[in-house]
C-alpha cells in the first residue's frame, strides 16, 4: 500500500492512462458519466492527468480543495475516476487568480448556456463552474451549491494538504468529510465509495 496521498494520485492517474490507452473517444464528458460505474468510461479517462491543474493552482497563489474521487484515492480508495471535482470558497477577490490557474494550462470553462469559453472570475464564481483541460475534466464548486445539510465551507477549513518531496501542495478533504458528502449525494457509486473509504483504516487516510 503507498502511504502517501500524492504518490497514490500519481499511481491510479498513471493506471487510469494505461486503461484507457486504446480505446477510442465516444464523446462522453464526465456530466454523462454512469452512476454506478463513474467517470472510468468516459473520455475523461483519455489521458487523465490532475497535476498540470493542481500545480497551476499552487503556482497562482489559489486555495482550491479537492473533492471526489481524486480525494478518495488520496485517502486510499483503489476505484479509478476519470475526472477532477473541485471545492473553494467562492471569494470574488480570489476569482481572478483561479481563472488564471485554468487559463494557464488552457482549460475551457462552460457558460450558463452550456457552452465553452475562455476562463473568466465571473464565470468562475457561479455554484458550480464544469471545465475542461488537456488533462483534467470535472467541476469546480462553490459553498453556493446547494449541498442540502452539509456544511461544506466547514470542509474547506477541515482540508488535509497533502506535500511531496518537490513541494506540491495539495489540499483535499478529509476523510470523514468525503464519507458524508458520498452519503448524502447517495448514487450508487457514491455509496459504494463511503462504504470502501469507512473500511480503511485511519493510517491509511484520515
Amino acid at each position: 500500500m503507498i502511504n502517501d496521498p500524492l504518490e497514490r494520485l500519481r499511481t491510479a492517474a498513471r493506471r487510469t492512462r494505461e486503461l484507457a490507452r486504446n480505446r477510442a473517444a465516444t464523446g462522453l464528458g464526465h456530466e454523462d458519466a454512469d452512476d454506478n460505474a463513474g467517470t472510468i468510461n468516459t473520455d475523461g479517462a483519455l489521458g487523465f492527468d490532475p497535476f498540470p491543474l493542481l500545480e497551476a493552482f499552487q503556482r497562482n497563489g489559489v486555495r482550491v480543495v479537492v473533492i471526489g474521487q481524486v480525494a478518495g484515492i488520496m485517502h486510499g480508495s483503489t476505484e479509478l475516476t476519470g475526472d477532477l471535482d473541485l471545492l473553494w470558497d467562492g471569494a470574488p477577490t480570489h476569482a481572478p487568480a483561479l481563472a488564471a490557474a485554468f487559463d494557464s494550462v488552457n482549460a475551457q470553462l462552460t457558460d450558463e448556456s452550456g457552452s465553452l469559453v475562455a476562463p473568466h472570475p465571473d464565470v468562475l464564481l457561479r455554484p458550480k463552474a464544469p471545465f475542461t483541460s488537456l488533462g483534467a475534466s470535472g467541476d469546480c464548486c462553490t459553498p453556493a451549491l446547494p449541498w442540502g445539510t452539509l456544511p461544506v465551507r466547514e470542509f474547506l477549513d477541515r482540508a488535509i494538504t497533502a506535500v511531496d518531496p518537490g513541494g506540491l501542495e495539495v489540499p483535499y478533504v478529509s476523510r470523514e468529510d468525503l464519507i458524508r458528502m458520498r452519503r448524502v449525494i447517495g448514487r450508487p457509486k457514491d455509496l459504494r465509495r463511503a462504504d470502501e473509504l469507512d473500511s480503511l483504516p485511519a493510517a491509511k487516510g484520515r
